[in-house]
């Protein structure tokens, strides 16, 4: 073995020179037991650092007492005499004992800040990537590898509703379009602050800046070229043709630019919502989810998830019987149901008919299957509903429209029994092949017309879902206009109103409140009677002329017992 050069500084004796070569010795012996230690910092290094440090002091040994291994000075000269050869081989073998307590307390040191390092029992839980994604899902648009979100704010995605490829962009659009959804969000915040002292129930004329925003809205859609040129016609004809319904139509030039963006936003907001419910559990990831329903001649989208019986909903989509709702799993078993199927109308007693529209009175104590396979039908398209099996406390009145092949149901809606609280409507539904027809105005306006037949004043429950409530919404606002227009005399009252129209008090002041007919002056509440919205409401109604309407006549029915 090669001799190794003294250190610079170091003493001319062999003191030195014996101790160093015992500790390089050590060193030595304790790499080849603790070999396997995963820190850098060996206790070789660590004895020649000790080492250089007893080279340096060397120099002033002199003139400073030595040190003792264990860092104190001796109490007697007899303690170490460095002159003396054997006093050297004691100080060296203390040195080594010593050394090898301070190695094995340095090693367990070590071992503990590894353990300490990866043990992470004490830290909170972290949201891994792979617990919030599926990988074994892939999203179902053909050609897709299931990177990035219509949102903008996710990785990844498996649902038509936030794939970037079936809505025509690319996850880059689709974040930068979140970003400036985000800027605009901010603009609004700070504007909405600026007027937060403004909303008040004297002064509810819009602001300058409201009034700049319409201007600059219909400026925008007046712009718009409602025609198409033929390389347009080409591009959307060969979109469909190589896509199909794999991919969203080509929307652009169909509205204004402002109209497209808004229906973006509703997009990328939807998507964020049923990712939210997806992570939450409350909608499964793909496989239990119905997509759509055979009902009739018409295929139709759902809209939410509906707690069908598992065999059933992982199937994605369903086969109805558009006459007694039965539902089967293939159009094989829907053909077969269909060659014996007696059913031509709902179950129940017919209390309306005029034209082909009738209305029938179904009892969920009766009928109990039927009403169970129309609640779980109607949870495809509310999102509020709760209520699926237990139906023998209600009564369903369920609207058809009649040709040559039976009746066709177009919607429908439930009532207690027995309501206390005096509600006329639990749950109202309008099936989505007939809505913006005017049937759901006929659906409200016939629980009204009960109402009116029981002498009581009915209200809907609550919650509605943002459809009911645009509808009945709409509906008061007809039927007040309509009776501010018929009424000849000089003072009204709310209560007189309720009890022609059988609408409830709160409905009728929170409608005049949202059309601004209701002010407060000198201490009153005053009915403002506003002609240029009777006027707007007259030509509407001339315009639509008299075909979707309820004939009170037509009626042929009288109330339960025990209501």
């Amino acid at each position: 073995m090669p001799r190794r050069k003294r250190t610079a500084g170091s003493s001319s004796d062999g003191t030195e020179d014996s101790d160093f070569s015992a500790d390089l010795e050590h060193a030595e012996a304790s790499e080849s037991v603790h070999r396997r230690s995963s820190t850098r910092l060996t206790r070789a290094s660590l004895r020649l650092s000790r080492s250089s440090q007893d080279l340096k002091q060397g120099a002033d040994r002199d003139e400073t007492p030595p040190r003792t291994p264990t860092g104190n000075a001796p109490s007697s000269e007899s303690d170490i005499d460095v002159s003396s050869p054997s006093n050297d081989l004691v100080s060296s073998s203390n040195d080594i004992v010593v050394s090898q307590e301070e190695d094995e307390r340095l090693a367990k040191e070590l071992s503990l800040k590894e353990a300490a390092a990866h043990d992470l029992s004490h830290r909170p839980k972290r949201r891994r990537f792979h617990e919030s994604y599926n990988f074994n899902m892939k999203c179902p648009t053909p050609g897709c590898n299931s990177l990035g979100h219509l949102t903008g704010r996710h990785e990844r995605h498996f649902s038509i509703s936030g794939c970037p490829l079936y809505h025509n962009l690319s996850a880059d659009e689709c974040k930068g379009k979140a970003s400036t959804r985000d800027k605009q969000a901010e603009e609004r915040t700070l504007s909405h602050r600026q007027d937060e002292n403004r909303h008040s129930t004297r002064n509810q004329a819009p602001s300058d800046r409201q009034l700049r925003y319409k201007e600059k809205v219909t400026e925008l859609r007046r712009k718009r070229n409602s025609s198409l040129n033929k390389e347009q016609k080409d591009k959307y004809v060969d979109h469909r043709q190589s896509h199909g319904v794999s991919r969203e139509p080509l929307l652009e030039n169909i509205t204004s630019d402002y109209d497209l963006e808004l229906f973006r936003k509703a997009q990328a907001r939807a998507s964020e919502d049923l990712e939210k419910l997806r992570l939450a559990g409350q909608v499964s990831e793909g496989s239990n989810m119905i997509k759509t329903i055979v009902f009739g001649r018409y295929e139709l989208d759902t809209w939410y998830h509906s707690p069908y019986p598992e065999e059933y909903a992982r199937l994605g989509r369903l086969y109805m019987c558009e006459f007694c709702l039965k539902y089967m799993k293939s159009q094989t078993i829907l053909r077969r149901h269909m060659a014996k199927c007696v059913w031509k109308h709902p179950p129940g007693d017919e209390i309306y008919r005029k034209g082909n529209i009738s209305v029938f009175e179904v009892d969920g104590k009766k009928n109990k299957i039927y009403c169970q396979n129309l609640c779980l039908l109607a949870k495809l398209f509310l999102d509020h509903k709760t209520l699926y099996y237990d139906v023998e406390p209600f009564l369903f009145y369920v609207m058809t429209e009649a040709d040559n092949t039976g009746c066709h149901l177009v919607g429908y809606f439930s009532k207690e029994k027995n309501s206390f609280l005096n509600y006329n409507v639990s749950c109202i539904l309008t099936m989505p092949q007939y809505m913006r027809q005017g049937y759901g105005k006929m659906l409200i306006d016939f629980s009204y017309l009960l109402s009116k037949v029981e002498e009581k004043v009915g209200s809907p429950e609550r919650p509605l879902s943002d459809l009911g409530l645009i509808s009945y919404r709409s509906y008061w606002k007809e039927v007040l206009l309509r009776y501010l227009n018929n009424f000849q005399g000089k003072e009204i009252s709310i209560k007189e109103i309720s009890q022609e129209t059988a609408v409830n008090p709160v409905d009728i002041v929170s409608t005049l409140q949202s059309l601004q007919m209701l002010k407060y002056w000198k201490g009153k509440h005053l009915v403002l009677k506003r002609q240029d919205l009777i006027d707007d409401w007259k030509s509407k109604e001339t315009k639509r002329g008299n075909g979707k309407t309820i004939d009170p006549k037509a009626l042929k029915w009288t109330p339960p017992k025990g209501t």
